[in-house]
């Protein structure tokens, strides 16, 4: 029959992905599905910004991969869309943990440059943003996105204060914050001070981990933009879609079908297998570890490669060589292990040990070999 026998194969030059930047965790998708309700909820809170008043106060919560930051892009681009008289800031907290971090970043969204290097004080750095507003009487609405690393940090109290009480201070500036967290085991206005509880009234919008059908049909979109015709089977899809619901993480399933689609690559297929998705998930299942790494301090990684090394061994061992390596003193060094427990990296449980009192166990969350090579 004379068949090309490379039928099926890649050329050198081919592709199998149509627009690769669709697998991209920052990419805002066109289509938002199955968050109606809470884009609505958002929308109301908003409005009174869109009418120049100060718009209700937010706090956003649910797992990480549920959408909530899609939703408050498109949400700030909308109102963007409709009028110049208000001004949208998404922060983001893993980024920018401190209260004088997060204010550098609104004066910069407020006079599109950064503020002077050279330690200009919060209060003037506040004062600026501020005056700034009131005298372009602009109403300014921040999004405060991975809040819990202010909690991690004992910021996040602070920081809320001075921008609910800005107009007290500076008549006339109209503030409104929407605060977003990805841990489900923080209590966001249990954990802050009684003089942020008291001026802090959020409205509630909860989004819960997508379910099979839902993500099967977000990947489909995906799919559809991001690969050409015919590269993922209904079966493939299905199986892709069943990994991402058992991690609970739609950004599993968006990174998986990436590598997933680079690895039909690798061997020059038309097509991506069961097995080219097998291969992604090693790594794709650790997105999150990933993330949660990415913005751990110097300090913090030893601590973690520490406690990698010991797993499971005594607490004090820990310690011992933390101390070694760092010359840290116990408080800062128990600030940290609190800290890498509430980003779900360890699990710091206190165990009673024979003759010897109470002692902290310290386990890591994640595979030991999977936790060093992503240090590495």
């Amino acid at each position: 029959m004379g068949d090309d026998p490379e039928e099926g194969m890649l050329s050198w030059d081919e592709s199998v992905f149509r627009n690769e930047h669709v697998f991209e965790i920052d990419y805002v998708p066109e289509t938002f599905k199955h968050r109606e309700g809470q884009t609505q909820s958002l929308t109301y809170a908003l409005r009174p910004a869109v009418r120049g008043s100060r718009p209700l106060n937010v706090v956003v919560r649910g797992p990480p991969g549920t959408g909530k930051t899609t939703a408050i892009q498109k949400l700030f681009d909308e109102v963007g869309a409709q009028t110049s008289d208000v001004r949208t800031i998404r922060v983001n907290c893993q980024v920018n943990a401190t209260r004088y971090s997060v204010f550098s970043r609104l004066f910069e969204g407020t006079f599109d440059y950064e503020p002077p290097s050279s330690g200009i004080s919060f209060k003037k750095l506040f004062g600026q943003i501020a005056e700034k507003l009131v005298e372009e009487d602009r109403v300014l609405v921040v999004a405060l996105d991975d809040i819990n690393y202010l909690f991690y940090e004992n910021e996040a109290s602070d920081t809320l204060y001075s921008l609910l009480r800005a107009h007290e201070e500076y008549p006339g500036a109209k503030i409104g914050v929407i605060v977003v967290s990805s841990d489900p085991a923080l209590d966001v206005i249990d954990e802050l001070d009684s003089r942020v509880q008291s001026v802090f009234r959020p409205e509630d919008v909860y989004f819960p981990v997508y379910d099979q059908p839902e993500i099967v049909d977000i990947l489909e979109e995906r799919i559809t933009r991001g690969f050409h015709e015919g590269v993922i089977g209904r079966d493939t899809l299905e199986y892709v879609a069943e990994l991402t619901a058992e991690s609970g993480d739609l950004r599993v399933g968006i990174d998986l079908l990436r590598r997933a689609g680079l690895n039909a690559e690798m061997r020059a297929s038309r097509t991506v297998e069961r097995r080219d998705v097998e291969d992604a998930y090693e790594k794709s299942k650790y997105i999150n570890l990933s993330r949660s790494l990415s913005g751990l301090t110097d300090t913090e990684r030893t601590l973690l490669e520490v406690i990698a090394e010991y797993d499971g061994e005594q607490a004090g061992d820990v310690y011992e060589a933390f101390h070694d390596r760092t010359e840290l003193g116990y408080t800062r060094y128990s600030e940290i292990v609190n800290k890498l427990d509430q980003l779900g990296l360890i699990d710091a449980d206190y165990a009673d040990v024979d003759g010897r009192g109470r002692s902290r166990s310290l386990s890591l969350s994640y595979e030991k070999e999977a936790v060093l090579d992503r240090l590495e």
